[in-house]
């Protein structure tokens, strides 16, 4: 059996307050540690002839994590999440980002964790680009909506507004082995190809992309460009886990003779999520998927309590008396048992539990799960709403902060990973002056250009402040900023082609 753990910041790596319903299994882990867990809601409703309720337990105290660990994690930028993205990773996001800064940690190293929108990633899938910006704006507005944001410990970014993630791609893909990739069961299934088939087939010579091929060197990239040591994962993504794995070990022995001599990359752990799959509302045998063509076999984050209470109470069950946990000859009452389990965190299985609940009608069962979901999501979709309108700043603020110090950290990596290969960078570019060291060597042969010229404030195009005109007059004075420091080459005006540059 694999090394076990529960979350807490989930590894190797985090002590916390125990409890069954939060263990984790690391993969490739060393140490077994205690679990976290939010703390249990009490659920309402009649259980058996006495009424009995669902028992409630208390968490025990906080205890510090270990000092380094760093956590990484991303999600493909499909929209708003649905109940199962947010019961499967969402949900542990947030309870990493809530207690790496619990004031007991205040003195030591605090754990970090880094949350992309992968959106490099989402190229492999085609949409229009109008389609793919506002899929873009509300997976990250629907991240902050459940409560994340950029903290000391906590870095949240798009993974396109990183350049590293592909130099550190193309690196990567100079050791990646391609009969490893053709291994790989994800193009396969993005393909609808059996898991035998491999290079050779000519359905597959006819369909795969490179960039759907090549996709686990990207997400190798992303994980050691942060120096992760765990990876929250689904148990489809632990193939990918070992790729980025042998990746790091492979390079790390690839530049064993580099002056230093030490290791480039730590070798990353997967961690997979407590949470089971959470199937659809309409085909409970099947996950539930935003591919769905029927939006009632979803529940999404954002939902109105009206919404979750008749998606419930339209889900698929059965006519059999009574509530029992089967999931061969009961799926779809089974799915409502292990949605109630994890959206109330009960510690109890789902036996336990239907046993409890077995003198129920089907109607007080969904009423019953339906109430317990709006409350686990309550809240979020007022955020969301708020983060959407045109004029909320609070979202650009987040994606500038959280792009900066994600990049921070990856230029740091990348600046090890070039000088272990020997692309240090032997100069300053000559031809690329800096900006308190120009001169304005213009027509009027004036002053210096000063650093102030280039302070233009950060555009919000969809601000109701930040009109066109308003933006149209900051690119225009940030131009002509630029066109003065570089010797009055140009002259920006607003009437387009200007007929007085200099050739």
């Amino acid at each position: 059996m694999r090394a076990s753990c529960t979350l807490s910041l989930i590894l190797d790596l985090f002590d916390a307050p125990r409890h069954p319903s939060w263990s984790v299994e690391i993969v490739n882990a060393k140490d077994d540690n205690n679990s976290l867990r939010p703390d249990q809601q009490r659920v309402e409703g009649t259980g058996g002839k006495d009424g009995q309720q669902a028992g409630q337990t208390t968490a025990e105290p906080f205890r510090p994590f270990h000092e380094k660990t760093i956590v990484f994690s991303g999600i493909q930028p499909t929209g708003v999440p649905h109940l199962g993205n947010y019961l499967g990773a969402l949900r542990q996001w947030k309870l990493l980002h809530d207690n790496s800064a619990h004031p007991s940690l205040k003195g030591k190293k605090k754990p970090m964790q880094y949350f992309s929108v992968v959106d490099l990633h989402a190229l492999t899938s085609e949409a229009p680009g109008p389609d793919r910006l506002r899929l873009r704006k509300e997976s990250y507005a629907a991240l902050l909506a459940i409560g994340l944001k950029n903290t000391r410990q906590t870095t949240l970014f798009f993974q396109s507004d990183v350049r590293y993630h592909t130099e550190l791609m193309w690196i990567l893909s100079t050791i990646a082995s391609t009969g490893y990739l053709s291994r790989m069961t994800q193009w396969k299934s993005k393909l609808n190809l059996p898991d035998d088939a491999n290079l050779d087939s000519d359905e597959a010579t006819a369909k795969l992309k490179l960039g759907l091929f090549s996709y686990p060197v990207l997400q190798a990239a992303d994980i050691l460009l942060y120096e992760a040591s765990l990876v929250p994962v689904g148990e489809d993504q632990l193939q990918h886990i070992e790729f980025a794995r042998t990746l790091a070990r492979g390079f790390n022995s690839h530049v064993k003779n580099s002056p230093d001599g030490s290791n480039v990359f730590r070798i990353p752990s997967a961690a997979l999520s407590p949470a089971k799959r959470i199937m659809s509302l309409k085909r409970p045998t099947q996950k539930m998927s935003k591919s769905d063509s029927d939006p009632k076999s979803r529940i999404l984050i954002t939902d109105s309590y009206e919404d979750i209470h008749a998606k419930i109470r339209a889900a698929v069950t059965d006519s059999e008396p009574g509530i029992s946990y089967d999931l061969e000859k009961r799926p779809g009452v089974s799915n409502l048992i292990e949605i109630l389990r994890h959206v109330t965190t009960i510690a109890e299985t789902p036996d336990t539990i239907a046993k409890d609940l077995q003198y129920m009608t089907m109607r007080g069962l969904k009423e019953m799960v339906a109430d317990n979901i709006a409350e686990c999501l309550s809240g979020i979709r007022e955020n969301f709403l708020e983060l959407m309108e045109p004029g909320n700043r609070t979202f650009y603020d987040e994606v500038s902060i959280g792009a900066g110090k994600a990049e921070q950290k990856a230029r740091v990596t990348m600046r090890r990973v070039r000088e272990s290969l020997g692309l240090n960078t032997f100069g300053t570019r000559l031809d690329t002056p800096k900006i308190d060291e120009v001169e304005d060597v213009g027509a009027d042969g004036d002053a210096n250009v000063n650093a102030n010229d280039f302070n233009v404030g950060p555009i919000h195009p969809e601000s109701d402040t930040d009109g066109p005109q308003t933006t149209e007059k900051a690119i225009l004075e940030a131009l002509q900023g630029i066109g003065q420091s570089y010797g009055g080459s140009y002259r920006v005006s607003a009437g387009g082609k200007d007929p007085s540059r200099k050739s």
